[in-house]
């Protein structure tokens, strides 16, 4: 029980940092979004994706746009605002110093 916790808690908190390194390069569509992360090995569903989206746009980390799609209705993509771009940039700084301790932490008890 105790480490199927502290794995669920510790990909909670890489799901945003990851959804932005996703979206850096261009916009995407939320079961493209989940697909991407799929392939990573981080299992999402849109239960949990849907919310997490919404609140980075309320936070302006992220913004959409409507594209036309040749299966049915326009879909919304997802991108980073320039905001979300510079909120990653510390994430992407923060995250390399947290490997770099970690890597500290492992070869001080190896």
């Amino acid at each position: 029980m105790y480490i199927e916790n502290v794995k669920s808690q510790m990909r909670k908190g890489m799901l945003e940092y990851s959804i932005m390194l996703l979206l850096r390069d261009r916009p995407f569509y939320t079961s493209d979004i989940i697909d991407a992360l799929e392939k990573a090995n981080l299992i999402v569903v849109e239960g949990t994706l849907y919310p997490l989206l919404s609140r980075l746009r309320k936070e302006g980390i992220l913004d959409y746009e409507w594209q036309e799609s040749s299966q049915g209705p326009p879909r919304k993509y997802y991108k980073l605002t320039q905001a979300g771009c510079e909120a990653l940039a510390i994430l992407d700084a923060n995250w390399n110093n947290l490997t770099e301790t970690i890597a500290q932490i492992k070869n001080i008890t190896e």
